[in-house]
């Protein structure tokens, strides 16, 4: 009796080992079992995007609207299970987005770009410049090509273009009565569509890091003359202002702002945004030399992620740089050179140096929650397969309708980019397609299909409310985001479709200085029907 039950005792525990055993192994097997939504790599994946957007564009306001499609996505990624959709949203959504490291060096860059504003205006600068522009500026026109040609000269990041050009800019642009919602669209117009074609940007090296199996950064150079959208906006925009011509809701703005109005709308949450005390003490150097150690650092700290000190030459740096990290290790080095230049100086005190660090933080806080938002969104629609919905429609139309295709990938592209509010997203989707239709077929069309896939991102990106660049933007101007978006979108949408017929040209003719000065002269042609029909702002003045 005793040896069966001491028999019982050594093998109960026995089969519970065993048993525990199985049970951990099929519940390892079940959690190594990926996730995949019912309605995963659909239309569906797009929704919560084009929800979004479309209320935004409603109801005039961002955060509860981008909010609205977040859930959106979350509960079309759980089957409309409550907990599922609150894990996505927070978990996999928020707290992921701001635990990627990209994302936080993004967001550290733009607190100490805020920091050198609120630094530079404090101490004056941002004013002397204004005073001394507004001595060679004499008018509207001006105002506004000086801000293009700014614009222009800082390629080397879209955020850093953004608020450079709006801090430095403001204060002669709102002298000369032009509105924020077009300081906005000057500012974004020669963001993302002058770094798209600027070798030597974040944006090139970012491309460069997607054209697998190829020379990126060759293959990038020879794209830049079939960018049609960004050679298009840039002639658009600098023929507007020539013309002294506006159109839809800007016309609205512009004429405001004549009158002495640079909002028009109630939503002016800048209005009051000025500083308490400015130095009296501050010059034009107090602006120059900052912006230009920002510049060098930046361009510094970008090529040290890259290598470059560790013997790769500056190209390859380049085109392997972290932009985040580049970025907020330049910015970081800009502001010390700030801060002693201005102990130096004895234009600020130490203590208002370092009081400016919060006041920076503070104005930055609506573009860091836009873009915590945007970029949860976005982590929402990737949870959906948005990528490879897309991407299966761009593979699906590679065979059929060949010298279209460049013209297709411009649509595509633009779609992606406005529903997802990323471009740089939309180069990692579609360039790799292009490549493998391409690469061993026609290496010519590959070239345009590719500088179609950059421009349809940019253009999209140009277009979202949700995304980042469109974001800076607004921040820069200070400009209500949803004014921003709204006045933007008719000129972005008129270069769009000259650069779509571009397109159909250039995959029939396979040669960019005939498609190019076919679309640059359409573009112009557009130029003058706009201002015949809509007038000039001195006509609409009498």
């Amino acid at each position: 009796m005793r040896r069966t039950k001491k028999r019982w005792a050594m093998f109960l525990p026995t089969v519970l080992l065993l048993v525990l055993a199985f049970s951990t192994t099929v519940f390892a097997a079940e959690e190594e079992v990926e996730y995949v939504p019912a309605l995963h790599a659909t239309f569906w994946a797009l929704v919560p995007a084009i929800v979004a957007i479309g209320l935004a564009l409603i109801t005039k306001e961002v955060y509860s609207s981008l909010f609205v499609g977040i859930l959106m996505g979350a509960l079309l990624y759980s089957g409309f299970q409550f907990e599922l959709t609150i894990t996505h949203i927070f978990e996999d959504g928020i707290i992921g987005v701001l635990s990627d490291s990209y994302n936080v060096g993004i967001l550290v860059f733009l607190v100490i770009l805020g920091a050198m504003v609120s630094l530079m205006n404090k101490a004056g600068g941002s004013a002397a410049f204004g005073q001394f522009a507004s001595r060679r500026i004499k008018n509207r026109v001006g105002a506004q090509l000086a801000t293009i040609c700014l614009g222009v000269l800082i390629f080397v990041d879209d955020y850093f273009n953004c608020l450079t050009v709006g801090s430095v800019m403001r204060p002669v642009t709102d002298k000369f009565k032009v509105s924020r919602s077009k300081l906005a669209y000057l500012i974004d117009a020669t963001a993302a569509p002058v770094c798209i074609i600027a070798p030597i940007s974040s944006w090139a090296a970012a491309v460069t890091g997607f054209v697998e199996g190829e020379d990126g950064f060759s293959i990038f150079i020879r794209a830049i003359p079939y960018n049609y959208y960004a050679i298009l906006t840039v002639v658009m925009m600098v023929g507007m202002v020539l013309m002294k011509t506006e159109f839809g809701k800007m016309k609205t703005h512009e004429q405001n702002a004549v009158k002495g109005d640079l909002y028009t709308t109630p939503g002016r949450p800048y209005e009051n945004a000025k500083e308490e005390q400015i130095s009296t003490k501050g010059g034009v150097i107090d602006l120059l030399i900052p912006i230009i150690a920002l510049i060098i650092c930046c361009v510094i700290g970008m090529i040290y992620t890259g290598g470059f000190f560790a013997g790769e030459d500056f190209v390859t740096a380049f085109s392997n740089s972290d932009a985040s990290l580049g970025l907020t290790l330049g910015s970081f080095f800009g502001l010390i050179i700030t801060i002693v230049l201005y102990q130096i100086r004895r234009v600020l005190s130490f203590k208002d140096c370092m009081d400016s660090i919060p006041e920076g933080f503070r104005a930055m806080v609506p573009a860091i929650l836009i873009l915590t938002f945007a970029w949860t969104l976005k982590a929402m629609t990737d949870s959906l397969g948005a990528d490879v919905y897309v991407a299966g429609l761009v593979e699906s139309s590679a065979g059929a309708l060949l010298n279209f295709l460049p013209a297709i990938i411009f649509l595509v592209g633009c779609f992606l980019a406005f529903a997802t509010g990323t471009s740089w997203g939309t180069f990692g989707i579609l360039i790799p397609i292009v490549v493998a239709v391409f690469q061993n077929s026609n290496p010519q069309l590959m070239i345009i299909s590719i500088s179609a896939c950059m421009a349809g991102a940019v253009c999209g990106d140009h277009c979202s409310p949700i995304s980042d660049t469109t974001i800076m933007a607004s921040a820069g101007a200070q400009c209500e985001h949803v004014n921003h978006v709204s006045t933007q979108l008719p000129y972005a949408i008129t270069a769009a479709a000259v650069s779509f017929v571009t397109y159909i040209v250039a995959g029939f003719v396979q040669n960019a200085w005939i498609a190019l000065p076919v679309g640059i002269v359409l573009m112009i042609a557009v130029l003058f029907a706009i201002r015949n029909i809509s007038g000039t702002l001195e006509e609409v003045k009498k």
